[in-house]
């Protein structure tokens, strides 16, 4: 049975940092694309970052520079590394894995960025 459990998240006042994890099991995360998305409320879920299974990596164009993601394939962790939060980074922060015609989610953890 896969799970990908998040945990991190909380609120931070704008140019604060967070760190965000996924714990998954029952897969292995060097084998599917990891992937952070995000959801802000009346808005539609969007990819935040991902890194591939070579370990490529991606950024949705608002987070470059500020955002990165990682793994840690030993101990099954994710980890989205978020820096110079603004207000409209506020979100549910979901980790997803996908592989061909799998895909799996974890239940979401959310982020507040305000003063």
């Amino acid at each position: 049975q896969v799970q990908l459990v998040e945990s991190g998240g909380g609120s931070v006042q704008p140019g604060g940092s967070l760190r965000v994890s996924c714990a998954a099991s029952g897969i292995s995360v060097s084998m599917f694309a990891m992937g952070w998305y995000r959801q802000a409320v009346g808005k539609q879920r969007e990819l935040v970052a991902q890194i591939n299974t070579g370990g490529q990596t991606n950024y949705l164009e608002s987070v470059k520079g500020r955002f990165a993601i990682s793994r840690d394939s030993a101990k099954k962790m994710v980890y989205l590394q978020m820096n110079s939060l603004k207000p409209e980074d506020t979100a549910v922060y979901y980790c997803n894995a996908a592989w061909l015609k799998s895909e799996f989610w974890g239940q979401g953890t959310l982020v507040t960025v305000s003063s």
